[in-house]
This record gives C-alpha cells, structure tokens and sequence, in this order.
C-alpha cells in the first residue's frame, strides 16, 4: 500500500480492524522474518533459469533516513533528528526471451539492502546461486557506468563459477548518452546548435560500434577552464568501452538499456519511500525495501513462504 494508514482502510472493509501501531509491529516482523531466513542460507523455492538467458541489473534509489541528533530536546521535550539523503541499492534479474524483450514466463526477481554495495552484491549471489545461474545459457549485466557495480562484478563471477564466455558486460546505452551531454555542455565556446551537432555525431558512432572514435572526440576536446571536468567524463568513456559494444549487443538480441531497473527503483523506492517529509529510520527502511520488492515483482506468496516456513527468532 501507499501507506499504513491507506492499508488499515482496507483491511476494516474486508471486517479486519487493526490500529496502525499493530499493522506496523506485524509489518516489520514479517519482514525481518524472511531476512533472518536469508541469512541462515534458506533455499528459495525459485524457478531455474536452465538453458535461458538471463538479465540482472542493479542501480541505487535515494530516501532520507532519520537520525537522532544530539543536543537538547524542543520545547514540546521532543529529541531533534537530522534526515540525510542515503542511497539503497537494488538489484533486478529477469530472463530474455530468444528476441530480447522480457520474458513473461518468468515472474523476475528485485531486492536490495541499505547497508552498502558490497552486502547487495551477498544478497544477489543468493538469489542467482537460488536461480541456478550457472546453467544458464547466458548472462546479461546491465547497468550504469557507476564504478561500485562493475569492479565487484568478476568476483561475483567467480564465486558463483559462471562460466566467463557466458557472460556479457553492457553500460546502459542512453546513460552514456546522458555523458555526452554532459561533455559538450562543459564547452563553453560552443552554441547550442554545435552542441547538438556534436552529441548527435557520437551519439551514432556509439549506435554503430566506432566507440574509439567517441574517445578521440572527447579526448581531443579536454581543454579549457574546464578540463578536469571534461577529463573526468573522457575517463567514463575509456573506463567502460568494453561495455559499449551496441552494434553486436543489437545483433545478438540483446538490450542495451536498464529499463527494467530503473522501473523498478521507481516501484519499489519512489513511489513509496521517498516524497516530501517522508523520512525512515534505517532499519524500517530495510523491511519496507524487501516488502515492496517482492510485491512489485509479483512474489508476494515466495515472501510469506521464507518468512513463515521455518521457526526464526527475530533479534530486536
């Protein structure tokens, strides 16, 4: 639901009456549940991915958490708190269909965590370990450029024994887009025209697979007061040129947007957890986040099946 409230509405027209602080205490026990059940490696009952192929993306939100702040209480003797913007960070699998739109067959899985890059790279190694990655018959990641995704990507391999040929590396082609705009919005002797004209040029060498020549472009142009700025975009580029390769990722049917993440991190964060005076504590932050996931992705019966099918004790 929108909200606890909205949901204790529904719940007193189907005959179930719940005041909101119950409805809340249940919330995040149900949910802290089925993350104890993760942590104590409990197999999901999840569908496996033999001979498919399969996509996984992963991308951060941003909501505001609620932290205590030191010093004296307001006049109302009420403790004063501080709300900094945080990232969580999600993750999307899904499988492709033989033409590479998505599989309707396939009910995908999203989850994610507020506690940092590398504890949801831990928890998307359960889930594709769950999936049975390894006999795929092939694995997309696609993503941003942000560096925190692609340097842990070769480990996640390797703990998982995917085997390299299987797997194809691809930067989310319209991000890099959003790069070159970047890049010529930074020349400042250039007019808007010039600046369309040039992002155009090396929007279509991207397009059809002369990325070298996008690195010259931008290379030969990191001059100016604003060059460090401009060098930095140039690093962007010759970073994640392996990853750029539109051309043959088209011909092997495979996509070169992020889309599903990105729909996912407005299902699953936007629309429910980040809005004005909308602020988490960390930890309530954490359930909502797998509730919502698991409801968007349409697993809502997988979720009650970890959270109930064994005995765990929830540590408060």
């Amino acid at each position: 639901m929108c909200s606890l409230k909205e949901a204790v509405f529904i719940l007193e027209q189907r005959g179930r009456t719940i005041d909101i602080k119950t409805l809340r205490t249940l919330t995040y026990h149900f949910a802290d549940k089925a993350r104890c059940a993760q942590k104590t490696e409990m197999a999901l009952t999840a569908e496996n991915v033999e001979g498919k192929r399969c996509a996984v993306s992963l991308d951060g939100g941003r909501i505001r958490i609620r932290a205590a702040k030191r010093g004296k209480r307001t006049a109302k003797n009420r403790r004063r708190y501080q709300a900094d913007w945080r990232e969580p960070k999600l993750f999307h699998i899904w499988v492709l269909d033989d033409d590479g739109t998505i599989s309707k067959s396939f009910s995908p899985w999203i989850d994610g965590t507020m506690n940092g890059p590398d504890a949801v790279f831990m928890l998307l190694a359960y889930y594709l370990a769950a999936i049975g990655i390894t006999t795929a018959r092939q694995v997309l990641f696609i993503a941003d450029g942000a560096p925190w995704i692609w340097l842990r990507i070769p480990a996640l391999v390797e703990k998982l024994c995917i085997d390299p040929a299987k797997v194809r590396q691809i930067v989310d082609f319209y991000h890099a887009v959003e790069h070159l705009n970047a890049v010529a919005a930074l020349r400042k002797g250039w007019n808007e025209k010039r600046r369309r004209q040039w992002v155009s040029r090396q929007t279509r060498y991207l397009w059809t697979g002369k990325n070298d020549e996008v690195v010259q472009a931008v290379r030969e142009i990191t001059r100016g007061r604003n060059s460090k700025l401009i060098n930095r975009e140039k690093s962007y580029f010759e970073n994640n040129l392996p990853r750029m390769q539109y051309a043959k990722a088209r011909n092997c049917k495979l996509p070169i947007g992020s889309g599903p993440m990105e729909s996912a991190i407005r299902r699953v964060i936007n629309l429910r957890m980040k809005g004005n005076g909308i602020f988490w504590l960390e930890k309530n932050a954490e359930s909502m986040i797998m509730l919502r996931s698991y409801y968007k992705a349409g697993r809502w019966n997988d979720l009650f099946h970890l959270a109930t099918s064994v005995a765990v004790k929830v540590v408060k």
